[in-house]
């Protein structure tokens, strides 16, 4: 509505104020309108799942051939949970894809020019974004983890959700692929090109990691831990604290952390000064 002062002033009534509400609602209508944030999410779904079980049936089949230091160091958790590092692709994309495509389309100035300081768009994409994330990645993490298990229970080897470790391993996994999405997001906030951004995200996720392989030992034992795929591995079932140069679940949760608050504030910080 618009009010006209006595002074013939034209104002625009508090009821049309841009509020942070409302440009967190806008995110969302634009978020289950398009088509590829559903069918993403859906593939993410599908690999937790369906690899987790894959994986948990080939253990299971393979365990009486094992020796006993890796019957010892069998972890019926992290391999129902094997699919998440798979589905790091999928969100970390989709993270990508939910603020370029508006770049590639234009629709970002619109954006910007409704919510003129700017910040409010980044955060609200930033909330639908965890959201949606973490909700979905929890319900396909339970289900992996409890059809994992049946699987693994075949051969006695399944464990239950009130073992140590288990919930924390479940619950964690959603955590971590929720800050993958985050990362991949500032990413794209920082690129504002799809193909840059998701370039950017497989080779921080999927090909420096190996590479640092052929560092020496002393090198890569030390950079490793803190590598952002390494970090996300051991919130959910990456093994215990010492094992090798893993991180302990929540410090490994930190890190994860730390990469997405840096590339976020980056990403503000030149949304502000930079034009769509």
């Amino acid at each position: 509505m618009i009010a006209t002062l006595g002074s013939g002033v034209v104002t625009a009534s508090p009821r049309l104020a841009v509020t942070q509400a409302r440009v967190l609602r806008s995110e969302w209508t634009k978020f289950r309108s398009l088509r590829s944030p559903a069918w993403t999410l859906l593939i993410a779904v599908a690999l937790t799942i369906g690899i987790g079980a894959l994986i948990s049936a080939v253990q299971a089949n393979h365990y009486s051939s094992l020796d006993p230091v890796e019957k010892r160091t069998f972890d019926p958790i992290s391999i129902s949970l094997a699919g998440v590092t798979f589905a790091e692709l999928a969100v970390g994309v989709l993270g990508v894809l939910l603020i370029t495509g508006e770049y590639t389309t234009g629709m970002i100035r619109s954006s910007l020019t409704v919510v003129p300081g700017r910040l409010p768009v980044l955060w609200a994409k930033i909330g639908v974004c965890a959201t949606v994330m973490f909700v979905v990645m929890l319900a396909a993490a339970t289900v992996a983890f409890f059809s994992g298990q049946a699987v693994l229970d075949q051969k006695g080897l399944g464990v239950g959700i009130t073992d140590a470790g288990a919930l924390r391993s479940v619950v964690g996994s959603a955590l971590a692929v929720t800050a993958i999405g985050v990362i991949g997001l500032a990413l794209g906030a920082l690129l504002r090109n799809t193909a840059a951004g998701i370039s950017t995200f497989v080779a921080a996720f999927f090909v420096v990691p190996p590479l640092t392989n052929l560092l020496p030992d002393s090198w890569s034992s030390t950079i490793n831990p803190y590598l952002p795929d390494r970090a996300a591995s051991a919130v959910f079932g990456g093994g215990p604290p010492d094992m090798g140069d893993m991180l302990g679940p929540w410090s490994g949760f930190a890190v994860l952390c730390l990469y997405a608050a840096v590339l976020v504030g980056v990403a503000a910080w030149q949304l502000r000064g930079r034009d769509a």
